[in-house]
């Protein structure tokens, strides 16, 4: 079983309702999935950009969340379980490794 195998029916209707709101304000996915994130409070959101295409996607997110936020931020998402990462910090003088010798 995958990392994120437990959460595809999950993940896959939140997939659905950004891709209907995308198509329904004629924008992308991505567009709907930052709005999202500022609506919720996100100042910050990691936008993985690799292309300069990608930063002019972000800003016409930040216009959607601006003029939609209220039709975009509908519904709620149930968090997940936290996979793969370090959900706190360790106890005093703990050193975390993950060098395999």
């Amino acid at each position: 079983m995958g990392k994120y195998d437990r959460t595809e029916a999950q993940d896959m209707e939140i997939v659905r309702r950004v891709h209907t709101l995308a198509e329904r304000y004629g924008v992308k996915m991505q567009q709907i999935a930052l709005a999202w994130e500022w609506t919720k409070g996100v100042a910050s959101p990691i936008i993985g950009a690799t292309k300069a295409a990608h930063f002019d996607d972000a800003a016409g997110a930040l216009g959607q969340a601006a003029r939609r936020g209220h039709r975009v931020s509908g519904g709620t998402v149930p968090p997940h379980r936290i996979v793969g990462a370090i959900d706190r910090n360790p106890e005093e003088g703990v050193k975390l490794l993950d060098v395999k010798k």
